[in-house]
């Protein structure tokens, strides 16, 4: 073996150490600066980006209180549509071409399909009103009830609608959540809760609150 050889070995392995020394500096590095984030915490919310629920969660108390504030008793919102449409919904609702009126009712629970209750309410002729119980809840009325919920705010269409979506289940877990929703034909049920205008004659409620007897 030659005297170049012989010096080359040494060389290399001072290299090594070298460059292993900045590695492990690296890993500490990074190791201090790693946050654990535990799964459904805020710090997880933030990193995941947005949260159909949280937000949900976060809107649903001051949309049920808009509702309940502004909501109409059943029979005079029935007449104020029946007698001049396009005045009942700019007095009582939000919204442009399909407003969503917030109104309240008592009245006997009919028939059901899908968790879809018809009732009949003292005083409300020639109108079906139909109340939604779960367990899916669809459309985006309590989104767009307060009128203050803009697609602007939001990234897209679908975080849009997921908002909704979102909204939704944070109404069920709060207001249906323990309510036996499997047969309540003949019951007595007061209901607070908004729909969107689409036909006068023919309301799907979304309720924010609902008793049954």
């Amino acid at each position: 073996m030659s005297a170049s050889e012989i010096s080359i070995k040494p060389r290399i392995g001072r290299r090594g150490l070298i460059l292993g020394a900045v590695a492990l500096c690296v890993v500490a590095a990074m190791a201090l600066d790693t946050t654990v984030v535990t799964i459904g915490s805020d710090e997880d919310t933030r990193v995941a980006g947005f949260s159909p629920d949280a937000y949900g969660a976060e809107q649903f108390p001051r949309i049920r209180e808009d509702i309940t504030t502004r909501a109409v008793d059943a029979a005079t919102l029935a007449a104020a549509l029946a007698e001049d449409k396009a005045a009942a919904a700019a007095q009582y609702g939000t919204g442009g071409a399909m407003p969503v009126l917030p109104v309240r009712l008592s009245g006997t629970v009919g028939e059901g399909k899908a968790g879809i209750y018809d009732v009949a309410v003292e005083g409300v002729e020639d109108v079906r009103i139909r109340v939604q119980t779960g367990p899916a809840i669809n459309g985006t009325d309590l989104r767009d009830a307060p009128g203050d919920i803009a697609f602007g705010e939001f990234k897209n269409q679908i975080e849009y609608q997921d908002a909704g979506a979102g909204i939704n289940r944070a109404m069920k877990a709060e207001v249906l959540e323990g309510l036996d929703t499997s047969d309540l034909s003949g019951r007595q049920m007061t209901v607070t809760g908004a729909f969107k205008l689409i036909n006068p004659k023919m309301w799907l409620i979304t309720p924010v609150e609902v008793s049954v007897q």
